[in-house]
């Protein structure tokens, strides 16, 4: 059975897509902790990000990166990374505009254009 992420990667799911390329994908959480709250994931579907082969592991962490740059350029704050491996059992990585009003676990109430205009800012 096909993880969430992987059915989202197909488009059976819709999503605010943010950057795709061969290996990876990237997309706003919907239920984000914080405005531009993004998700990188390999197209491959690997439960933990250590068991992903080295290319797609190195694939994620450069389009994670090549995100978080922009990221804080576009959002003018500082981004957090975080990989949790718990949610869904589908590698990922979490990026997150980092501000003061930020804490672990919140979840903020974001429209669809909302989404939207977050997707338009960040999209590479």
């Amino acid at each position: 059975m096909s993880s969430i992420f992987t059915k989202i990667i197909n488009g059976e799911i819709p999503c605010y897509k943010i950057y795709e390329d061969d290996k990876t994908f990237a997309f706003l959480d919907i239920h984000p902790e914080t405005k531009g709250h993004t998700l990188v994931i390999p197209k491959l579907e690997v439960d933990k990000l250590y068991d992903l082969p080295d290319e797609d592991y190195h694939a994620v962490m450069a389009t994670a990166k090549k995100i978080a740059k922009h990221m804080e350029k576009v959002m003018g704050v500082r981004t957090v990374w975080k990989v949790v491996g718990s949610d869904v059992p589908h590698a990922h990585v979490h990026l997150y505009p980092f501000d003061e009003t930020w804490f672990q676990g919140r979840e903020i109430p974001m429209t669809p254009d909302d989404f939207e205009e977050v997707r338009a800012k960040l999209a590479l």
